[in-house]
């Protein structure tokens, strides 16, 4: 993401604690800073601080490192997928000192560079009126939206990955009954760029689950398929308010299923197994494979 901002002209600051990712944003044009507080103090008012860490305990503890040391009018934007109830009480805290707090569920993956990142952003008009340009250059064309108060864009992105959670388990159940009819000699990874021309399950998922397919890893990808957490909010949220989910809910304890298994030895799950493949080509995550023959 600092990547496409300095590419569109933007001057990017970035912390990591990690070093060797400091080493490489300078490669791609970021001033690396070698702390938070060095990166507050580098920024001039109002500050606009972009927290792209994991939800949960690395996205309060930089919540709480930037706490007390940004100032009135300044914007923290959290474009992890928190817990949209975490962001609520968050902006609350900061909204006390008079700090923003902006949250930005972001889909796109690893091929955002490229092609740009879907923003659906939570907040006050104001804070997300100042950051403006930042979400115009993160984003294709009309690839953000201000879809509500604070929560409002985690709630979004919620949801958004439980409707994925259907879709994938969808598509990973058809092309597991095409695999078991042997004796057609399919050519799944031919199928799944023929749908993507002009039919009505046409998608950017289905062009992934052609890229899976082709690839010479996917034999090797265990049936294991781990979730980030967004399903089983989206489920609860679901049972809170009364609303069926049979799909999305199914989707997702079919993934708790795929991981009953030591390891994920269940070598006849082609479906688990597209599903795990799909999550590591849109969002980079890791996924469990034999060792070399």
């Amino acid at each position: 993401m600092a990547d496409r901002l300095e590419g569109r002209g933007h001057d990017v600051i970035g912390f990591d604690p990690n070093p060797p990712a400091r080493e490489e944003a300078a490669g791609k044009g970021v001033e690396p800073v070698d702390s938070i507080e060095q990166l507050v103090s580098r920024l001039e008012s109002p500050r606009a601080i972009w927290a792209m860490v994991p939800a949960g305990g690395p996205t309060i503890s930089t919540l709480e490192a930037l706490c007390g040391l940004l100032s009135p009018g300044d914007v923290v934007i959290d474009g992890g997928n928190s817990n949209f109830r975490v962001t609520q009480e968050w902006a609350m805290r900061l909204g006390e000192s008079e700090i923003s707090l902006v949250d930005a569920g972001v889909s796109g993956g690893v091929w955002g560079l490229e092609h740009g990142y879907c923003l659906m952003v939570g907040g006050p008009a104001e804070a997300v009126s100042l950051i403006e340009p930042v979400l115009t250059d993160l984003a294709p064309e009309k690839g953000w939206l201000h879809v509500g108060p604070a929560g409002a864009g985690h709630y979004v992105k919620m949801v958004h990955n439980g409707i994925e959670y259907g879709l994938m388990q969808a598509y990973a159940e058809g092309f597991e009954l095409m695999a078991s009819a042997e004796e057609m000699n399919l050519d799944l990874p031919a199928i799944a760029e023929l749908w993507g021309q002009g039919s009505v399950v046409r998608s950017w998922l289905l062009e992934l689950v052609a890229l899976a397919l082709a690839g010479d890893g996917f034999s090797g990808v265990k049936p294991w398929v781990d979730d980030s957490g967004e399903g089983r909010w989206t489920v609860e949220e679901a049972v809170r308010r009364a609303v069926p989910l049979p799909v999305i809910t199914a989707a997702l304890f079919e993934r708790f299923g795929s991981r009953q298994l030591p390891e994920g030895d269940d070598p006849g799950s082609f479906a688990h197994r597209l599903l795990a493949a799909l999550r590591a080509e849109f969002g980079g995550h890791a996924v469990k494979r034999d060792p070399p023959a």
